[in-house]
C-alpha cells in the first residue's frame, strides 16, 4: 500500500485558535486525535503531511477518519499513490471538520467510532461494586482506572474510562463519554454526552457536549456546554459560559483568520485556545472565542473575542511576554510537565504576529 498524503495548509486557518499551536492532525475528537485515528486504521507510517518532498494529490487533513473511510483509502492506495479522482471519491465518504464548533458538533459520532475501534477484541475491567451502571456492555474501563460510587448511564452512548483516570464518588455521567489517561472527574460532577476529557484533564460542575484536548482544568461548579477547550487551560471556580442565546437564534462566532463573524448553529459555548485561563466567577457570552495564552479576569463579561495574549477582560491589553511565559511554565509544573523549547518558539511566533 502506498503512503496517504494529508494536506493542511488550506484548512488550518479556519480552525484557529486551535491550529495556532498544533497541526490539524493533533486535534482531539472522540477519544483519539486525528493523527492517532489514522495510525490505528492505517498504521503509524502509512500517512504523512503533504509538505516538502512529499507532494501530490492529498486528502484534506481536517477529514474525520472512520472505519469506512479507512477501508476505502486502503483500496485506493493498493495499486499506487492517491490520484485527484481518488481524492474526489473519498471526500464523498468523509466528514470535514472545518470550523472549531464542528469539533463538538460531531464529537458524538467520533466517540462512538473510537469506542468501537479501541474496544474491539479487548476485555474491560469489571465495573466496581457500588457503581450503578446502565447498559454495562457499553462501558469500558481500562486497567488502573478508578470509579467510585457513581452512576454511569451508557444507554445514550458508550462510556470509555482510560488507565489512571478517576471518577470520584457521586458523579453522574451519561454517554457518550470518554475520560483519557489520568483524567479526573471530581465528586458530584454532572456530565452529559457527548463529552471528551483529554489526558490529565480535571472536570467538575456541570458539563455537556464539551471537548477538552488535554491537561486542562474545570474543576469546580459552573456550567460549560457545546464548547472546545484547548490544552493547559484553567477555568476557575464558578466560571460559566452561555451556549444558547436568549432569543434562541443562531450563534455568531468570530473567525480570527478573516476578522468576520460566522454562524455556528443554535448552540455554541466557549472556544478557548491553549494556555488560557479565566478567573473565578468569570461569565462568558454565547459563542465566545478566547485566543492563545490569555489571562481573563475583571468585573464584567468579556467581549465575544479575546485576541491571543490578552490580559484582563477587555481584550485591549496585552500579556507581557516574560510574564506570560513564566505563568504558563508555572501551570505546567502543576501537572509535572515542563515548558519545552518547541512550545516557546511556537508561542514566540504567535506573540510576534500581534505586531503585524
Amino acid at each position: 500500500m502506498d503512503i496517504l498524503l494529508l494536506e493542511e495548509a488550506s484548512c488550518s486557518y479556519d480552525l484557529q485558535p486551535f491550529t495556532l499551536t498544533r497541526s490539524i492532525l493533533d486535534i482531539r475528537m472522540g477519544i483519539l486525535t486525528l493523527r492517532e485515528k489514522w495510525a490505528h486504521y492505517l498504521g503509524q507510517d502509512a500517512f504523512r503531511l503533504s509538505t516538502g518532498e512529499h507532494r501530490g494529490p492529498a486528502l484534506p487533513a481536517n477529514l474525520l477518519p472512520n472505519a469506512e473511510l479507512a477501508s476505502l483509502v486502503r483500496r485506493e492506495l493498493e495499486y499506487g499513490p492517491l490520484t485527484s479522482a481518488g481524492v474526489e471519491r473519498l471526500l464523498v465518504h468523509g466528514r470535514l471538520i472545518r470550523y472549531p464548533w464542528d469539533i463538538f458538533h460531531y464529537n458524538n459520532e467520533a466517540l462512538r467510532e473510537d469506542f468501537t475501534l479501541l474496544t474491539s477484541g479487548r476485555q474491560s475491567q469489571p465495573i466496581p461494586a457500588g457503581v450503578q451502571a446502565i447498559a454495562p456492555e457499553q462501558i469500558f474501563i481500562e486497567a488502573g482506572a478508578k470509579v467510585s460510587f457513581s452512576i454511569l448511564n451508557a444507554s445514550t452512548g458508550p462510556i470509555y474510562i482510560a488507565r489512571d483516570a478517576e471518577i470520584m464518588e457521586g458523579s453522574l455521567i451519561r454517554g457518550p463519554f470518554a475520560a483519557g489517561t489520568g483524567a479526573s472527574v471530581k465528586m458530584g460532577t454532572k456530565i452529559y454526552g457527548a463529552t471528551t476529557l483529554g489526558p490529565y484533564t480535571t472536570a467538575g460542575g456541570e458539563i455537556k457536549n464539551v471537548v477538552f484536548f488535554g491537561y486542562s482544568n474545570k474543576g469546580h461548579d459552573g456550567y460549560l456546554g457545546d464548547a472546545v477547550i484547548g490544552e493547559w487551560c484553567n477555568l476557575g471556580a464558578g466560571v460559566s459560559a452561555s451556549n444558547l442565546k436568549n432569543n434562541a437564534s443562531d450563534v455568531r462566532v468570530y473567525h480570527p483568520a478573516t476578522g468576520t463573524w460566522r454562524l455556528a448553529g443554535m448552540k455554541c459555548g466557549l472556544l478557548m485556545g491553549d494556555y488560557s485561563r479565566a478567573a473565578i466567577n468569570t461569565s462568558f457570552n454565547t459563542g465566545t472565542v478566547v485566543g492563545v495564552a490569555c489571562n481573563v479576569f475583571g468585573d464584567r463579561m468579556p467581549p465575544k473575542y479575546l485576541p491571543d495574549f490578552s490580559w484582563g477582560g477587555e481584550g485591549n491589553v496585552r500579556y507581557e511576554w516574560d510574564k506570560a511565559l513564566r505563568d504558563i511554565a508555572n501551570w505546567k509544573k502543576l501537572k509535572n510537565q515542563l515548558l519545552s523549547e518547541t512550545e516557546i518558539m511556537r508561542l514566540k511566533h504567535i506573540f510576534g504576529q500581534l505586531n503585524n
